[in-house]
């Protein structure tokens, strides 16, 4: 209970024992570029995001896993939780010997399929550079929050389609995550749990019969669905819990390995937030299945 409480503080104060670096994820120009104005950032948001990056924390122990992972903060597809869902994540992951990588993604000034590009060109570049940054090219995981549960499980699932590839010689590397980690993700575009305002910012409006089934990732899933974990709380009275089940029943169905938490309590947007009960604890359920799946125990980069 105390190094959870530790490592809350920490997250909260925004600190992490290795210093940022920040990684263009399209150095030769951002597919389907166009002005929408400047990056708007403040109170812990970034939004308005035009040039996708990787934020790199680096692990905050000797021994580093060599294990990745991608953090797709949350935001409705309109604006992301840097703070909350970015860096106090991978402050915490740092204190594990995890190295994170905070994706900034394209939102609805893009829309569709825009994220999904952003996303898995961020597990192609990690995959391809391992050996630079010092992880292992069969240990890179996706982890996300909200609609940035939404990104990672379409990583997840949406690996191989024709829309997350852009021409570019990357596309040539695999982009399956190897694990994922969703976070009261949003899962389904179709009623009665659909998270509206995330639907309307990735898709539009009036989205297309075909784009509400391919985004709806629970009807996405199959054997080749990387291993998954899922917390979600009955308390979130934003994105039903409800999106968490139907995936988890997929994942079954498949036969992919998967664990699943649903708490009582805390509302929607939790984050790692101190005095929700067990809720407050899934961090240690988190650090329990990375360490039981081997990706806590380091191993050399190849």
């Amino acid at each position: 209970m105390k190094k959870i409480l530790f490592i809350l503080l920490l997250a909260a104060a925004g600190m992490t024992s290795a210093a940022p670096t920040d990684i263009p994820l399209w150095p030769e120009g951002v597919p389907g570029q166009r002005d929408i104005g400047p990056e708007k950032t403040g109170d812990g948001y970034t939004a308005n995001v035009s040039v996708p990056t990787l934020t790199m924390i680096g692990p905050a122990v000797d021994h580093p896993s060599g294990t990745a992972i991608i953090i797709c903060p949350g935001g409705g597809y309109v604006r992301m939780a840097t703070a909350r869902e970015g860096d106090q994540y991978a402050t915490w992951l740092s204190t594990l010997g995890v190295t994170s990588f905070i994706l900034k993604y394209r939102m609805q000034e893009f829309g569709h399929p825009a994220p999904l590009q952003d996303v898995l060109r961020a597990v192609r570049l990690l995959r391809s550079r391992a050996a630079e940054f010092g992880i292992r090219p069969d240990r890179i995981g996706v982890m996300g929050s909200s609609a940035g549960g939404h990104l990672a499980a379409s990583a997840g699932t949406l690996f191989d389609n024709p829309l997350g590839r852009t021409g570019a010689p990357l596309d040539a590397v695999s982009a399956r995550p190897d694990f994922l980690m969703l976070m009261y993700p949003v899962i389904t575009m179709q009623a009665p749990s659909a998270h509206a305002g995330s639907r309307k910012a990735l898709l539009g409006k009036t989205p297309s019969p075909e784009n509400l089934t391919l985004m709806s990732l629970e009807k996405q899933v199959t054997a080749a669905t990387p291993p998954t974990l899922l917390i979600h709380t009955q308390a979130d009275a934003s994105v039903p819990v409800e999106n968490s089940i139907l995936f988890y029943q997929a994942l079954t169905k498949a036969h992919v390995p998967a664990e699943m938490y649903l708490l009582e309590h805390g509302g929607h947007g939790m984050g790692m937030r101190a005095g929700l009960g067990t809720s407050s604890l899934w961090p240690r359920r988190a650090e329990e299945w990375l360490r039981e799946r081997g990706l806590l125990t380091p191993v050399p980069v190849q």
